[in-house]
């Protein structure tokens, strides 16, 4: 069975269990953001963090970010959009334009699309050569090991919706002023050639989940059981990876009531 059609999308929460998970994960993901960057106790910067968002048009991530980013204090982390490379990109190695935005001993940074974009849309939409696009597995592997290497947690998430879900959210676009502006000709075509798309994804998930930058398939047709599940995961590579580390983390206590 291929990986994604073994996702069950269809897992949600109510309003008042939504609102309360938020909270108590928050709390827990900004002691521990503080932990990292050396705001707690005597201890000093803990690895880097970087977490990168990947998924369908659509799918929620810029929703999934504003949630994560929520809880921390803005000077902490980084969010990076990262879209089409511009003409003077495309002339240089196509990891270069991420690593000035890399984030260092106890920060942090969400990209929203990252490098995966060599494997994804530049392969189907034939912006790469079939030799780049296939040399490129391999060389996103060392490239994240070497981050691993160097003390940085990776999260890689993939937000997965269904196609009808895909196409309600495009639909809802359409009917909505504010909203429109999001959904472009491009998404339309993209669309046309999910099947292309799943393709990729698959091959993706299979080659480049490694022990030290595994990846999280989110379900994502509820926003808000996937803006959860995105937190969690975090929290969870954040605790695996600092015990790896050998660094020391604050215990997970109950959330204290607001003053």
């Amino acid at each position: 069975m291929a990986r994604l059609d073994g996702i069950e999308l269809e897992s949600s929460y109510g309003a008042k269990e939504y609102e309360r998970l938020l909270l108590d994960r928050g709390w827990r993901l900004a002691q521990l953001r503080l932990a990292l960057g050396g705001k707690l106790g005597n201890v000093g910067p803990g690895p880097g963090l970087l977490v990168l968002f990947e998924g369908w048009d659509a799918s929620g991530k810029g929703g999934a970010i504003k949630r994560l980013v929520a809880p921390l204090d803005a000077r902490h982390v980084r969010v990076v959009q990262y879209g089409t490379p511009t003409p003077d990109e495309k002339r240089h190695f196509y990891l270069q334009r991420f690593v000035d935005r890399l984030p260092g001993h106890g920060g942090m940074a969400v990209f929203d699309r990252s490098w995966y974009g060599r494997v994804l849309v530049e392969r189907v939409d034939g912006l790469a050569t079939t030799e780049q696009w296939q040399r490129a597995y391999a060389e996103i592997i060392d490239f994240e090991r070497s981050l691993h290497l160097e003390g940085i947690i990776v999260v890689k998430l993939w937000l997965h919706i269904s196609s009808d879900e895909q196409l309600r959210r495009f639909r809802a676009r359409e009917r909505d002023p504010l909203k429109r502006w999001k959904l472009t000709d491009e998404d339309w075509r993209n669309r046309e050639r999910r099947d292309a798309y799943a393709s990729a994804v698959e091959e993706m998930l299979e080659r480049t989940d490694t022990a030290w930058a595994p990846w999280h398939v989110i379900p994502a047709n509820s926003k808000k059981f996937a803006r959860v599940a995105v937190i969690d995961a975090v929290i969870d590579a954040i605790e695996r990876g600092c015990l790896l580390a050998g660094f020391p983390l604050p215990p997970d206590p109950a959330r204290p009531d607001p003053a």
